[in-house]
């Protein structure tokens, strides 16, 4: 942190930045401390009967999905991240930054157009019904997709970017004299792969893969549209079909908990990945070009992650929209268009906003104190919309119908419900959900400033405010629009929270196409659902470059 910039005698007392930075970080808190609370003192406690019902169930299969997509998303990501890396093969420089496209891709809308293609009436069975004159289904044998194999496919095709990412920047500040000492020593490819490189880079890789699996316990969509039950399914199932918000939340405690370890893990690994800074300075290695075979094959591995986590969902949303071209101009398009640019741009400008004073309020505070703050409210982001919607819900809900009990008495008017009643609970939702990226990146611009700058416009005669519009918002301006761009564009693609906090009939570009989709009516949800890609492209764009 910077140095203090307020006078001692000053500091005995919270001035108004602490005072607001503590704020918002209490408003963070609130949706998790709900939970517990509700969790602790349920009003119906079903909690034995979820231990001896369906508690194992999701447990077992939240367990299983994660395993099956850790597997292969630290297998995809290292993998295709060691060959741009280390070598020079047919569109690697391509693929080094298209491997990064499926983040533009919610998961849910992947699940989408892999059963559209591959089902019976899909693409690939109807192509293989022609070629082989195949009749029905009693004529051949085709695996069925509805799966939890089949979720654990699209999970890891969506979420693998996050292992590459880390993996890759690892690798490339691996020194290269270590590759060229294995390989005068007689060590192959595979050799140098799992002696040298992997080794170095594992704490990289399971920060990417613990990630990986945070993304995986809070998916919905997903999950959902293949019929397999989960924490988060169960979250939905247990308040909505049964009515019994305690029980939902004593789930949502249990996928807290799980949570809180996975972001422990993932803490760990970017804290051990410290002990390689010093291979910065070491030369890096030089890529080994592959010819023949060996070239297309690397092509090959790169290629069908790429195709099956951006290719095929973008080329059966393109393919149905291009079909019926009258669903972009269907009853309810615009209207989400508008609800979901109007609830993403408030809720990234009050996120960015709050981000700016949190970390601006402590840096001025000058107490060790308040320090813990920073990464506990970060765990918004790693909680799941789901966990949040239940916890923002309940309290929201008992302030709406006190304040309109308390208004109606006063003038005789019922105001209806102010928050739960409009958007104001999504906009609050999105602001908690997505805290800990605009806090992330904020804490990171303020550091790239001389501490000097500010004091020097303190010793001026600038006010604390003063100092930040005229000092710090002008240098830190990029960081700031690139929060704002990357908070609005997951704002569009959540799900859960979306689903549970909406107003009665409104929707949102995420809510029509899953929606639509759920009914099966692909071609309808294909303009929603090319809009959110759209929108998560240009933030992926931007990332790409910036990783260079």
């Amino acid at each position: 942190m910077a140095e203090p910039m307020i006078p001692a005698r000053n500091r005995r007392l919270p001035d108004r930045w602490t005072l607001a930075a503590v704020m918002i970080a209490a408003l963070v808190l609130t949706p998790m401390v709900s939970i517990l609370w509700i969790a602790l003192s349920p009003t119906e406690n079903i909690w034995p009967h979820l231990v001896a019902t369906v508690m194992p169930r999701y447990l077992s299969t939240t367990a299983r999905l994660m395993l099956g997509v850790g597997v292969l998303t630290s297998i995809i990501g290292a993998g295709t991240a060691w060959l741009v890396v280390m070598y020079r093969f047919p569109g690697a420089r391509f693929f080094d930054k298209a491997l990064l496209f499926p983040l533009a891709i919610p998961a849910y809308i992947g699940a989408y157009a892999l059963v559209d293609f591959l089902d019976y009436s899909g693409a690939l069975q109807v192509a293989l019904r022609g070629l082989f004159g195949w009749s029905s289904a009693r004529d051949y044998w085709f695996p069925r997709v509805k799966t939890e194999a089949g979720a654990i496919v699209v999970l890891s095709f969506a979420f693998y970017p996050y292992v590459y990412l880390l993996a890759r920047a690892a690798f490339r500040e691996q020194p290269g004299g270590s590759c060229e000492v294995a390989r005068a020593l007689g060590a192959g490819p595979w050799g140098v792969f799992l002696r040298v490189g992997l080794p170095l880079a594992r704490p990289a890789i399971a920060a990417g893969v613990a990630l990986a699996l945070m993304e995986t316990v809070a998916d919905y969509g997903t999950t959902a549209h293949f019929g397999v039950q989960t924490l988060t399914t169960g979250i939905f199932s247990t308040w909505l079909t049964s009515g019994n918000a305690g029980g939902a939340a004593q789930i949502a405690g249990v996928l807290l908990a799980l949570i809180v370890l996975l972001l422990g893990l993932e803490r760990l690994g970017r804290r051990r990945a410290r002990f390689h800074a010093s291979a910065r300075q070491a030369r890096p290695a030089v890529p080994q070009r592959l010819r023949g075979g060996r070239g297309w094959l690397a092509a090959a591995a790169c290629a069908l992650p790429f195709g099956m986590g951006f290719v095929l969902p973008v080329a059966v949303m393109v393919h149905h929209a291009m079909s019926k071209p009258a669903a972009f101009l269907a009853p309810g398009l615009l209207e989400a268009l508008g609800h979901t640019l109007l609830a993403g741009g408030i809720a990234a400008g009050l996120t960015v906003g709050a981000a700016l004073t949190l970390v601006y309020g402590l840096r001025m505070s000058g107490r060790r104190g308040p320090r813990w703050l920073l990464p506990v409210t970060a765990l918004g982001y790693a909680a799941p919309g789901a966990v949040l919607a239940l916890g923002l819900l309940i309290p929201l809900a008992a302030i709406d119908h006190r304040f309109a009990d308390g208004w109606q008495m006063l003038t005789g008017h019922d105001p209806g419900l102010i928050l739960t009643g409009t958007a104001a609970a999504l906009v609050l939702a999105y602001v908690v959900r997505f805290f800990g990226v605009a806090q992330g990146a904020v804490d990171s611009a303020f550091g790239r400033v001389s501490p000097n700058l500010p004091l020097a416009a303190r010793a001026l005669g600038r006010s604390a405010g003063g100092v930040l519009r005229e000092v710090y918002l002008p240098m830190m301006r990029g960081s700031v629009a690139t929060a704002l761009l990357v908070v609005f564009v997951d704002c569009v693609k959540e799900l859960p929270a979306t689903l549970l906090l909406r107003p009665f009939n409104y929707n949102t570009l995420a809510t029509r196409a899953y929606e639509l989709a759920s009914l099966e009516r692909i071609g309808e949800a294909a303009p929603a659902a090319l809009l959110v890609m759209a929108v998560g492209l240009a933030a992926v764009v931007l990332v790409a470059r910036n990783e260079g």
